[in-house]
């Protein structure tokens, strides 16, 4: 497809919404059509369903109910949104994706055949270009989900946000050794840094892996800094 998918991921509180919005003013600014979207949601029938998953409206079905809703909401969001955004040739930028479904369900025990059975028919053969993956300390990050939750109106930590501090632990060791079995397509940024230090080493990774179609653009070598 010409268009290029680059997804965000990481534990709670890495500050991915954050730098997708720094990365889209970058890429605009080079001229391309950006489409910045997420999991779960992107799409109207996703988005009902994530309403139900962050709610907690659907955790008495169980982890591996989750994991199918999750797969079905993918599934609509890939094709109605990400699929054709790349078809159009659009840079797609999404924060989570399939990768969120293995460490998220994975940890809470559901079986590896099973969650491949799930991604090869949620996504459909739509895989990112680029992965990033932004690595806090659990601590870090949770401190900043609870004062986002005391300065915003989301009601408080999610479903997924309110589990115990064990669970976000592991969860950050998967996507480590996620990162780790697939490091062509990942690149592991330390969120802990200063924002402006992360998007630097962000539109790095990105340079790098499209250097050919950032160098048209004029982009290669900017920093964040001389962006601005």
């Amino acid at each position: 497809m010409p268009g290029h998918f680059i997804t965000f991921e990481g534990g709670e509180g890495a500050g991915k919404s954050t730098q997708i919005a720094r990365l889209k003013t970058y890429l605009e600014g080079l001229g391309l059509s950006v489409v910045v979207t997420r999991e779960p949601g992107g799409s109207p029938g996703a988005e009902k369903i994530r309403a139900m998953l962050l709610s907690g409206g659907a955790k008495d079905l169980g982890p591996r109910g989750e994991a199918m809703l999750f797969a079905a909401a993918r599934a609509d969001h890939v094709d109605t949104t990400i699929k054709p955004a790349l078809e159009r040739g659009d840079w797609v930028l999404c924060d989570r994706y399939a990768d969120s479904t293995w460490v998220y369900q994975g940890e809470a025990g559901v079986d590896r055949d099973y969650l491949k059975l799930l991604e090869t028919a949620a996504v459909a053969g739509i895989y990112p270009d680029l992965t990033i993956l932004i690595d806090v300390p659990v601590e870090v990050g949770l401190g900043r989900v609870a004062e986002r939750s005391r300065t915003d109106d989301s009601g408080g930590p999610d479903r997924f946000e309110g589990e115990e501090l064990k669970v976000h632990q592991r969860r950050r060791e998967l996507f480590l050794e996620l990162a780790r079995s697939e490091s062509y397509r990942f690149a592991v940024i330390d969120g802990a840094k200063e924002p402006a230090e992360v998007e630097t080493a962000i539109r790095n990774a990105v340079q790098e892996t499209f250097a050919g179609d950032l160098n048209e653009g004029g982009a290669s070598g900017v920093t964040a800094e001389e962006a601005h």
